[in-house]
């Protein structure tokens, strides 16, 4: 496995080791003692997350003010646009965000601490995306920041508008969102 840092302390891109042949390919989506060797995290997951969506689809920016959750996604099928947002006021990287491309074609994984508010945009015809999180929902802890607010200018790659949720389209602007100390 390889792991490439981000613009974003934290925030970490996973590569794993991949076999393939003639017959397909083979590889550990998810491996506790390689993951801790290879970030120097000890992390314990506690939910796995599946999601299946359109092109155009964009999700976020999510995030849990209690029961913060780590999140490492990947992709199963399709391209995402996967985009992270410092949200933690003491950090040097508050309000930046970072985006890569995950699919199924680079199997390449994103590690997302605390603090972070995440979303993703689909770039194919549709996209699975899974994601193993550090603590479980919490419907009551959940908040959204707008995708499209201006202090963050986020470059989502559109090609037109996105599709998004009633939550998604009516969430806080960052300047007004609660964020971590």
């Amino acid at each position: 496995m390889n792991v490439f840092a981000t613009k974003l302390p934290g925030v970490l891109i996973i590569e794993p080791m991949v076999f393939g042949d003639e017959r397909g390919f083979f590889y550990e989506s998810f491996n506790a003692r390689d993951f801790a060797q290879a970030t120097g995290l000890q992390q314990q997951f506690v939910q796995d997350n599946h999601s299946r969506s359109q092109r155009g689809v964009l999700r976020g920016l999510h995030y849990q003010v209690e029961h913060a959750q780590g999140k490492l996604v990947r992709v199963t099928a399709g391209e995402v646009l996967d985009i992270a947002v410092d949200i933690r006021q003491s950090s040097s990287a508050f309000g930046k965000w970072a985006g890569v491309r995950l699919s199924a074609n680079n199997n390449c994984q994103l590690w997302i601490p605390p603090g972070f508010a995440h979303g993703f945009l689909v770039l194919s015809d549709y996209a699975e995306v899974l994601y193993k999180t550090t603590d479980y929902y919490s419907r009551s802890a959940e908040r959204c920041i707008r995708w499209d607010d201006p202090e963050l200018n986020i470059d989502w790659q559109l090609n037109g508008p996105p599709t998004l949720s009633a939550k998604d389209q009516n969430g806080d602007s960052f300047r007004d969102a609660d964020l971590f100390p």
